[in-house]
């Protein structure tokens, strides 16, 4: 039984450890990469978001869209948006979305 508990304690500790580690690559990345033109609350409110006609991350058509819809946008590009494939890994853009999500739970 105290095995259980501390081992279950090592994976609680990594976990608390890690999670944010992951949440603030996503956040760089997007500080680096998206809010010049999708603003730094994610609204488009920038002017370079006003200027190209950005979408807010807020529109019911993104915060509807499927994590895989967004990973496909960023990795191809949509509209004006640079196609980040190859400039940003996996693991960024993935961590990237999860910002978003965030932002657009504010």
């Amino acid at each position: 039984m105290n095995l259980r508990i501390g081992n279950l304690s090592m994976i609680l500790l990594a976990v608390t450890l890690v999670a944010p580690a992951f949440a603030q690559s996503g956040t760089d990345t997007y500080k680096a990469k998206c809010a010049t033109c999708h603003g730094a609350d994610g609204l488009a409110s920038s002017p370079v978001g006003k200027a190209m006609k950005v979408p807010s991350f807020k529109a019911v058509e993104l915060v509807k869209a499927s994590d895989a819809e967004l990973i496909a946008a960023t990795k191809s590009g949509r509209g004006k948006m640079p196609a980040y494939n190859g400039k940003l890994t996996d693991a960024q853009i993935k961590e990237a979305i999860a910002y978003i999500r965030t932002l657009q739970k504010k």
